[in-house]
């Protein structure tokens, strides 16, 4: 298994947008797509700023390419997140799970 990692911030003003964003438009269309397994959205104040750390399970990196293309490490950023994120990666970082212990 591949889990697919990115990060983003929002002002406390503008995260519950992007927690909506992210569970009613994004989650909805990865449970779509073949070889996904599952998601999570980490969240925490720091620096007066909400980051968010969206986690994401693939069954392997050829699915991840379904997802976000040949270039697989840049991030794929909706209009609609970038319209409420103060700031943002642009890129994201691929871990294989070495361990699982559920």
């Amino acid at each position: 298994m591949i889990v697919r990692v990115w990060r983003g911030q929002a002002t406390p003003s503008k995260a519950d947008a992007y927690y909506r964003h992210f569970t009613t438009n994004v989650v909805p269309h990865l449970k779509e797509l073949g070889g996904h397994k599952g998601a999570y959205l980490l969240r925490r104040v720091a620096n007066g700023q909400v980051e968010f750390l969206a986690v994401t399970l693939w069954e392997s990196m050829a699915t991840i390419k379904g997802f976000a293309g040949p270039n697989s490490d840049m991030a794929v950023v909706e209009p609609e997140a970038r319209a409420v994120l103060s700031t943002f990666d642009d890129f994201v970082r691929h871990y294989e799970v070495a361990y699982d212990g559920t």
